[in-house]
């Protein structure tokens, strides 16, 4: 009898971080959740300012006003360096790690440091006892 021919295996790419991270993204449209304390704090600040950003978003649109703008624009290129301008627009696309994975991390390090000065003050102390033992004799 004749074997039928053996069905070839696809394995399928794994996704990348990035791809990973767009999904999550993608699911998560929400915007992060605030705490109590601080939007309570931002409260009467976002009753001032909000009636104060829509005018100056309205005056925005007039002619004399668009002139303004992009002078002040120009200013502010000049005194607000591009290295400045880059790291602010890079501050405000990372993703800060939550409070317990802070702390994780943190853990991780000290005990990392502590392993670490140790196992090299251990080999400090070796090689100190071998070379006085093998110079001074």
């Amino acid at each position: 009898m004749a074997e039928a021919p053996a069905k070839k295996r696809r394995v399928k790419n794994p996704e990348t971080f990035r791809q990973r991270a767009e999904k999550a993204a993608e699911a998560g449209q929400q915007p992060p959740k605030r705490r109590r304390v601080r939007k309570a704090a931002a409260r009467p600040f976002v009753v001032v300012f909000r009636p104060v950003g829509r005018g100056i978003k309205k005056l925005g649109q007039y002619q004399p006003f668009k002139f303004i703008g992009k002078i002040l624009h120009f200013v502010g290129l000049i005194l607000w360096p591009r290295y400045f301008r880059n790291s602010w627009t890079e501050l405000r696309g990372v993703t800060w790690p939550s409070w317990k994975q802070s702390r994780r991390l943190t853990y991780a390090v000290l005990a990392f440091a502590v392993i670490f000065g140790a196992s090299i003050a251990l080999v400090d102390w070796g090689l100190d006892k071998v070379f006085k033992h093998v110079l001074l004799k």
